[in-house]
């Protein structure tokens, strides 16, 4: 049941108690940043902070939060805080705050990340005329461009990739929708119900794929999914996704970080193999011999791939420890 300590918003047609779970590490000012933005927008019930062991001020910050007393600074809407004894990335922030948030009776949970900014209509998008989704989220859209997409869309069973937001609403299958497919865990919505059928992100992968494992686990047990064209969050921009390789024909998810590439390694195999198969997970294998082999040869990154989807395969999630800093 809801914690009787807040009354819930009822303004609107959507009454459903909406909670947003947001994770940070080392990243305050993005996070007061969206903490600000996060009070202008109406309907939420609360905000839950997951501070996955910052080292930058933010659990002290978070901390003092507790303290103020109401007046003029007061947040309109409520915001709760909880910093993790060690850093458990984001797949172990997401899976601590959507318990949470299960536990404090939000009927749906609104799911983002520090660095995000929804805009301040972005949760009364997604919420207008939602009736029978299970797990949809906004555009992200780029700081320095906001017709252009963070995170481009594939449309599920075809070769079209959504590239700007123009792309997405001239592609929408039931306007403001395109079907099937979301960006995880990017302002997104998920239901009580979906949690309750398929559980809580796997908090061993650590980072890289536990949204993607969370999606393929909502798709496999039938969850209706969409992105709103006419919601959107506001993301800096993290480059091209995607090194190209095999004279162009494909793209590699190369990564500078040993501690992103071992985990994409072996989360990324783990994915393929539960949920697309042995011959995903093969082709999977094959490109990364070929990336470091040919595309950008390099003997380190061969044995750390290696490592990654031996770890993978053994289901030992526990290999990433030592590539933290």
């Amino acid at each position: 049941m809801p914690d009787p300590t807040y009354p819930d918003p009822t303004d609107g047609p959507d009454r459903r108690r909406v909670v947003a779970v947001v994770v940070t590490f080392n990243r305050l000012d993005l996070l007061q940043r969206l903490l600000e933005r996060l009070d202008e927008i109406d309907g939420l019930a609360e905000v839950l902070v997951v501070d996955n062991a910052s080292t930058d001020g933010t659990g002290e910050w978070l901390a003092t939060l507790d303290d103020r007393e109401a007046g003029d600074e007061h947040p309109t809407t409520p915001v709760l805080a909880r910093t993790l004894a060690e850093n458990l990335g984001g797949a172990g922030g997401f899976h601590t705050g959507l318990g949470w948030a299960m536990e404090r009776g939000a009927d749906l949970a609104w799911l983002m990340d520090d660095d995000g900014l929804p805009e301040r209509d972005c949760l009364a998008q997604l919420l207008d005329g939602a009736e029978g989704l299970d797990f949809w989220g906004p555009l992200v859209v780029a700081e320095d461009d906001e017709d252009r997409l963070v995170f481009p869309i594939r449309k599920p069973g075809t070769a079209t990739v959504l590239r700007t937001t123009a792309d997405a609403r001239r592609h929408a299958d039931r306007p403001p929708y395109v079907d099937g497919v979301v960006i995880p865990f990017n302002g997104v919505l998920v239901t009580r119900e979906l949690v309750e059928r398929i559980g809580l992100p796997r908090e061993e992968f650590f980072i890289w794929g536990d949204d993607v494992e969370f999606l393929w686990r909502a798709e496999a047990a039938g969850a209706t999914v969409a992105t709103h064209t006419g919601a959107r969050v506001v993301h800096p921009a993290v480059g091209d996704l995607g090194t190209p390789m095999m004279f162009g024909r494909t793209t590699y998810n190369h990564s500078p970080s040993d501690l992103k590439h071992y985990c994409m390694a072996r989360n990324n195999l783990v994915n393929l193999r539960t949920y697309r198969g042995p011959v995903h997970a093969l082709a999977f294998v094959v490109k990364t011999l070929w990336f470091y082999g040919v595309t950008r040869p390099s003997a380190a990154r061969l044995a750390l791939s290696a490592r990654g989807m031996w770890a993978g395969l053994r289901g030992d999630f526990t290999g990433h420890r030592r590539y933290l800093r």
